[in-house]
């Protein structure tokens, strides 16, 4: 999505000193504030910078200069942005998942998907460096039906079932969800039970055509199980606008990527379109 970039980290300004409270004005590396390099991460990952580039950009980006507080003479090197990538721990990402989701609609209602990531184009000769065989990620994302804000992700090397991380991601937004829509490969009694009884209605698709998996489906359908289709529509927005694939070498940097960029698409959709 192409939006106005001034006013896409004017949005992240706000939005990053919300999810990091107390400890937006901690220095994070080079001795600037933390906030400022979560809003330059956003800002190198929303216009495809690499992590040379993004300074020498912001020398000639005065306004955006300005809502970062940062003078021409002392932009951060590349290096700082690059190594506070490793210092900025999961759960500032995740905590402006959540503050960009939250800024949204909330319907209570919610569709589970699962979609991979490519890890090929990080680099070839590093994987095989580290003996590592595994070529893309498996990432389980919670979605608003209504507003597809992205609610919450659960990201995996190693893939499990999704009757395995289903549960997980629904668990940890139980408080906020009337509903969840996920397709047959969600189902199984265990993964039924486990929802229900946090009071959710679990519209799943029954597989086979047994007159109680039609039954059921049919009832799904009435509750809304249809607008199911919108976790695959934001899946789409955010691998058409920032790419399919990490570009990390890290499994944890790739894993913070991956959160940042659904954090990236919730605020997009905030800002004024070009």
């Amino acid at each position: 999505m192409e939006v106005d970039l001034l006013d896409f980290v004017e949005q992240c300004r706000r939005l990053v000193k919300q999810a990091l409270g107390k400890h937006a004005g901690e220095p994070a590396s080079g001795g600037f504030a933390r906030w400022k390099h979560v809003v330059l991460h956003c800002f190198r990952l929303e216009d495809g910078h690499s992590y040379r580039e993004t300074p020498n950009r912001l020398k000639y980006m005065a306004e955006i200069r300005n809502v970062l507080g940062l003078d021409q003479d002392d932009l951060p090197d590349y290096s700082t942005i690059y190594k506070s990538f490793d210092r900025l721990k999961m759960w500032v990402w995740r905590a402006l998942l959540r503050v960009s989701a939250q800024q949204h609609p909330q319907s209570g209602h919610a569709a589970l998907d699962s979609t991979f990531f490519d890890r090929r184009r990080a680099s070839s000769y590093f994987r095989q460096r580290a003996g590592r065989t595994i070529q893309t990620l498996k990432v389980t994302k919670l979605t608003d039906v209504e507003s597809l804000a992205v609610l919450d992700v659960h990201i995996a090397a190693r893939w499990k079932h999704d009757t395995k991380t289903g549960p997980q991601v629904v668990r940890r937004n139980a408080d906020d969800l009337q509903s969840v829509a996920a397709d047959n490969g969600f189902q199984d009694w265990h993964t039924e039970y486990e929802i229900a009884a946090h009071d959710i209605d679990y519209l799943v698709h029954y597989r086979g055509s047994s007159a109680n998996a039609a039954a059921n489906n049919a009832l799904n359908r009435a509750k809304g199980y249809s607008q199911r289709w919108m976790a695959e529509t934001s899946y789409s927005a955010t691998k058409r606008s920032l790419g399919d694939a990490v570009r990390a070498l890290g499994w944890y940097r790739q894993f913070r990527e991956i959160v940042l960029m659904f954090a990236i698409t919730n605020i997009e959709s905030l800002c004024e379109p070009l």
